[in-house]
């Protein structure tokens, strides 16, 4: 590594709250998506051996989930959360200490939504009690971006996304 790359990063080091905030978050996405995909996208079929194998006699509806909406939109809401954390960051890094509740309220949606993407992904029995509260973690988070959503796109996007998960929750208990 050069000497200018690790002066970089010397002066902006990244908080293991951070870094473990953009791993969990990594994470979830990559899983969320290899769960939520219809079909043969999320398996890796480089391994099996073929050759024996008839699929056309096969049943594939296993990999499909039936929560497919409720994983996407908790899914979007984590990616549009992290953006938004970040962005509120360097705000308050600014003085902007106006942003405390929306970073606070953002950053209790992250994990609520992790949780609803596994959950969902695994058809858990305790789905729907974790969509009845991560929908009101999402109203409320909702709430504290709408705060500052004209003046901040990020804030917006954000408060889109938990409204769709707030949707999509509620299609979920109705169900």
């Amino acid at each position: 590594m050069s000497a200018m790359k690790l002066n970089v990063i010397a002066e902006n080091p990244l908080s293991r709250r951070a870094a473990l905030g953009l791993a969990t978050a990594a994470m979830t996405v990559g899983v969320a998506r290899a769960f939520a995909a219809d079909g043969h996208e999320g398996m890796d079929h480089s391994q099996m051996d073929h050759s024996k194998m008839d699929h056309s006699a096969m049943d594939h509806s296993m990999h499909a989930t039936k929560h497919k909406a409720v994983i996407d939109t908790a899914t979007d809401c984590i990616a549009k959360g992290e953006v938004c954390v970040a962005h509120c960051i360097d705000l308050m890094k600014a003085g902007d200490t106006a942003m405390a509740d929306c970073m606070k309220t953002v950053s209790a949606m992250m994990p609520m939504c992790a949780a609803l993407v596994r959950l969902a992904a695994l058809d858990s029995k305790r789905l729907k009690e974790l969509a009845a509260v991560c929908k009101d973690v999402c109203a409320d988070c909702e709430a504290e971006c709408k705060k500052h959503a004209e003046k901040h796109t990020v804030c917006k996007d954000c408060m889109d996304s938990c409204t769709a998960c707030i949707k999509e929750c509620k299609a979920l208990l109705d169900a």
